[in-house]
């Protein structure tokens, strides 16, 4: 059966009966007579050849076949009003859901988010944080703003931003350091990733201490901790750039790695909506658009 050929009007009085278990209260939602949703309902089963309630003494109950098309119908039906609730002054409301790796959020997104609503006002964004642990489908995203090399299966990745990784900690403890190798007498706090400190150190010259440190599953952590002075944490620099302004930690050595970049990604398999496209438009204008990998 085409599109074009729904008995609408059945299929909402259907559906209606369903949910109420009663024509007459049916009736009373759709603003119709009892008659008239009982006469929708029989021209229905009439067009499908199959029974969809069974009549009872007192209410309806659903046949196998009526349980079977109820929640689909429900469903469609709640899935176009709120699409339809979205319009408003000509204009279609958008919902793009984007996982964004907190530091990033935090340290670069938050800051231009109203310059982006003041440039897309009918494309609401759902900022979802992360730890950089990513599940693009199954977490229900449409883009993922993630720290890596740009290489995940099944993925196309656009670059945003370099972010090197170079000591922090607070005023306090920066006074004690002079040179690379003072970090053996401090703690050095640690993220998941193991090899961190020892390619900062390689780069630096310096032979690396033992690693006991504690360890943190974000850079925003780390980052608190070294600034209430637990000890000297490694985090991508430019993320922080407000608090090294305002002084709340402190660079003691001018030495970086590169150990990823930040990316934007979404599934090659996902359609790009008009909103997607909006926002990865304008995110990549923020950084030069450097392309896709």
């Amino acid at each position: 059966m085409e599109t074009s050929q729904l008995p609408l009007n059945a299929l909402r009085a259907f559906e209606a009966s369903a949910r109420h278990c009663s024509f007459t209260r049916a009736g009373m939602e759709l603003f119709v007579s009892q008659t008239a949703v009982s006469h929708h309902v029989k021209s229905l089963e009439d067009l499908l050849g199959v029974k969809l309630f069974r009549r009872l003494p007192r209410g309806l109950a659903l046949t196998d076949e009526g349980a079977a098309l109820a929640p689909v119908l429900t469903d469609a039906f709640r899935r176009v009003t709120a699409t339809m609730s979205r319009f408003e002054e000509g204009h279609f409301h958008e919902v793009v859901t984007v996982g964004v790796v907190a530091t990033f959020a935090v340290g670069w997104l938050m800051e231009r988010l109203p310059a982006f609503h003041q440039a897309h006002p009918y494309l609401d964004l759902r900022i979802m944080t992360n730890n950089n642990r990513v599940d693009l489908a199954g977490d229900g995203l449409d883009l993922a703003i993630r720290f890596g090399d740009g290489s995940w299966r099944g993925t196309e990745a656009m670059q945003l931003i370099a972010s090197p990784l170079s000591p922090v900690c607070s005023p306090v403890m920066a006074a004690r350091l002079t040179q690379p190798a003072d970090l053996a007498r401090v703690e050095l706090l640690r993220s998941y990733r193991a090899d961190e400190w020892t390619r900062w150190f390689e780069a630096a010259g310096a032979p690396q201490p033992v690693l006991r440190g504690m360890m943190f599953d974000s850079s925003l952590a780390l980052a608190e901790a070294a600034a209430r002075g637990v000890g000297v944490a490694l985090v991508p620099i430019n993320m922080f750039e407000r608090n090294l302004d305002d002084g709340r930690l402190v660079q003691p050595f001018e030495t970086t790695v590169s150990t990823g970049d930040y990316w934007l990604t979404r599934l090659k398999s996902h359609p790009v909506t008009a909103g997607m496209q909006a926002f990865e438009n304008w995110l990549l204008q923020q950084f030069g658009a450097p392309g896709a990998a």
